[in-house]
């Protein structure tokens, strides 16, 4: 039997800051002490949701072995780093460091009301140390979306996307209209992972009509692990749209993952 979605609101999701305040972020899946009550799920890393009223800046520092994305709601974010990239990317583009042996890089988070996703992926790190670093950016229109009844789906991560991981995950940026479904099928031996960055609704399995549907309200995170196969059912409430940043990734992995507390 496939256990229930589990929801955290913003309470039980970290916080941070940088340059003084100009970026904020509330953070779904954050380090240790920063207050987030999950730690990882899967390969899936960290989760950070920034915001800027006018523009942040985070000086050069390091990264090695782990992927990490950045993916734009509103504004641009600038990126610059030690394999010679200077970019930016404005909304719905991405940005993706397969970070390898080890690359240092800067970020400027450029308004007016910047709002972007930093998303951390773990591949085996004692191979992925053995590769060179790689920058990558994608832009709005390079990503396949599906428009259905009453949703526009977008595929940021799997497949058909433009953008190859070694870590296994998929990702979907999902916009619902008031009283409309949105249906979503997980693979057993994964978790859903799911943000709600615009409006509320709820989510129940698509087995259960009749069952108890688990609200979901803005800001909260949702996380649903399939011990079988799950047809998870996103209804917006009825008198807003509901905007979702789904995430799946395998519940465990077949290699030793970085100890985090």
């Amino acid at each position: 039997m496939t256990a229930q979605p589990m929801i955290y609101g913003p309470s039980l999701q970290g916080v941070g800051a940088f340059d003084g305040g100009k970026i904020t972020e509330q953070k779904p899946i954050g380090f240790g002490g920063e207050g987030a009550v999950v730690k990882r799920v899967g390969p899936l890393f960290y989760w950070a949701w920034a915001q800027s009223k006018e523009e942040g800046y985070i000086p050069l520092h390091p990264h090695q072995a782990f992927e990490i994305m950045t993916y734009v709601i509103k504004g641009h974010a600038q990126h610059g780093d030690t394999l010679g990239t200077k970019s930016v990317v404005g909304a719905g583009g991405a940005q993706v460091m397969q970070t390898g042996s080890g690359v240092s890089h800067e970020e400027r988070f450029i308004g007016p009301d910047m709002e972007g996703f930093q998303i951390w992926f773990e591949p085996y790190i004692q191979e992925a140390l053995q590769r060179q670093p790689t920058y990558s950016q994608y832009e709005h229109d390079e990503f396949p979306i599906l428009k259905g009844d009453g949703f526009v789906s977008k595929t940021v991560l799997g497949p058909v996307s433009p953008i190859s991981l070694v870590a296994d995950a998929q990702m979907w940026d999902v916009q619902i209209e008031p009283g409309k479904s949105f249906q979503h099928a997980a693979k057993s031996g994964y978790t859903l992972t799911a943000l709600a960055i615009r409006g509320s609704g709820n989510i129940r399995p698509a087995s259960d009509n009749a069952g108890t549907a688990h609200s979901l309200q803005h800001k909260d995170f949702m996380t649903w692990r399939a011990d079988s196969e799950l047809e998870a059912v996103f209804t917006a409430a009825d008198d807003e749209a509901l905007r979702l940043i789904i995430i799946e990734v395998p519940t465990q992995v077949s290699y030793p993952l970085f100890p985090k507390r």
